[in-house]
């Protein structure tokens, strides 16, 4: 099936033609396979043409700019960097109000905090509230496109598509199925009803506009055998619709164990997935740190993608996740980062970025800024199968984009005076972590976020 996706989010017809100049940095293969000069473009001074929410022309301004009438304006970004929005494999939306909460093990962390908070989801009021919160947050952030944990309840699976609507950006979500293990408010009252509501969920939602669905078991051990194997059923007749499967896979040696125990007959974690159904092309698989050879290749054969969550990892003491390993050439993955939200300590994929070169480190291996970023945009889209779409800037890509402000602190502009190319400078701005590197958020080509705006944040249709 053609994996690309038609359009439905709200653009006006003929919209007039209009641009964004600036530094201007692009990804069009998997350095970690490919020779890196090979993999990217780079224009010291670029040129991004968009009309109807999608990018038409795209290289070095005086190349550029003659072709184009830019009778919609034309945005100057003066040192800043344009590349493509930023992509979160793996978050929870419904933990931000619980995010930075004190942890101990993964286990206890989310029966003491996780689970009574989800539990409030039942309320639409406050999933509005909280789903409001979580795409500022994402906007501020130069985060255009996320596949994001909703809860047990329908409400908190509407409250965040309706805000994406809003927005117009480009998400994935489903309700969460979990139907064992876990406080009787949050858990699903039967495995038959709680796969018949996903599925009137995912006919209401998927492929409306730019929404996208996932089938969402929480992770093994809180469905019951009958679960997952609704779960997989649904998952398959949906599969060549571009629906998804959303789960966690192999965190921490304790879950691995606790799964071992639940499915005895099961060869591994990836194994019991599989023998429900739940592995394909669309199955994103969070965390993966503590994974066997047997399982890698599984996944592989499935083209599964795995999200990398390394601010969660360090926060709540987990394993590491080994990059090496999940792109070995032999069968290699998808891979892309992931904020973890409420496990990962910040919505920021750069931020994510830096912690991930300190997961690497500890393991006697490094990850450089060329690696990091493509993960942050193509390799996410990847991961997602929407590199056709999404990820990169090139004409007929949908226009989602992060402008980063290179000099974005004086400290920062200061630092900048030693920096080499493109990539020491955003190495720079990884490892600094710093709040500020965002100037613009562009979603189907509207300017959603502008913090030197009366207003920073603007719906689609303003």
């Amino acid at each position: 099936m053609d994996d690309r996706i038609t359009p439905r989010f709200s653009a006006h017809d003929h919209d007039p033609v209009k641009g964004i100049r600036g530094q201007l940095l692009t990804f069009k293969a998997d350095p970690f396979l490919n020779a890196p000069e090979e993999c990217y473009d780079y224009f010291a001074d670029g040129l991004v043409v968009m009309r109807d929410g999608h990018i038409i022309d795209v290289g070095d301004y005086s190349a550029v700019a003659p072709r184009h009438d830019l009778s919609g304006g034309l945005e100057e970004y003066p040192d800043c960097l344009i590349m493509p929005g930023f992509i979160d494999c793996h978050a929870h939306y419904v933990q931000s109000p619980m995010i930075a909460s004190y942890g101990d093990t993964l286990l206890e962390w989310l029966n003491q905090y996780t689970f009574p908070m989800e539990s409030r989801f039942r309320d639409k009021e406050f999933a509005d509230e909280v789903a409001r919160i979580y795409f500022r947050q994402l906007l501020q952030n130069g985060t255009t496109t996320a596949n994001v944990f909703s809860t047990t309840f329908a409400s908190s699976v509407d409250a965040f598509f309706e805000e994406s609507e809003r927005y117009g950006t480009r998400m994935i979500s489903g309700k969460v199925l979990q139907d064992r293990n876990l406080p009787d408010s949050l858990r699903d009252s039967s495995a038959e009803e709680s796969v018949e509501l996903s599925e009137r969920l995912l006919r209401k939602w998927h492929r409306r506009g730019r929404q996208l669905y996932a089938v969402i078991p929480r992770f093994a051990p809180t469905s019951t055998p009958e679960q997952l194997r609704l779960a997989g059923e649904l998952y398959q007749r949906h599969m060549d619709e571009g629906v998804y499967m959303h789960t966690h896979l192999d965190e921490a040696e304790d879950e691995i164990r606790w799964v071992a125990s639940l499915f005895p007959v099961r060869s591994s974690y990836a194994d019991v997935y599989d023998h429900f159904g739940l592995l394909g092309p669309r199955s994103v698989l969070a965390h993966c740190c503590v994974v066997r050879e047997d399982e890698w290749n599984l996944l592989h054969r499935h083209g599964c993608g795995v999200a990398h969550c390394p601010s969660s990892n360090l926060f709540l003491g987990d394993g590491q996740f080994k990059y090496w390993e999940a792109k070995d050439p032999k069968r290699p993955l998808r891979v892309g980062v992931g904020t973890d939200v409420g496990g990962g300590t910040n919505f920021s994929i750069p931020r994510q970025l830096g912690e991930a070169y300190k997961v690497a480190m500890l393991q006697a291996h490094s990850l450089d800024a060329l690696r990091s970023f493509y993960l942050a945009t193509r390799g996410g889209a990847e991961v997602l199968h929407l590199e056709n779409l999404i990820g990169s800037l090139a004409p007929g890509y949908e226009a989602d984009i992060a402008v980063l402000n290179l000099k974005p602190t004086e400290f920062a502009a200061w630092r900048m005076k030693f920096a080499g190319n493109i990539f020491d400078q955003l190495f720079v701005l990884m490892t600094l972590g710093l709040q500020s590197v965002i100037r613009a958020t562009y979603v189907a080509g509207c300017k959603v976020y502008d913090p030197i705006l009366p207003v920073p944040f603007s719906y689609a249709e303003q």
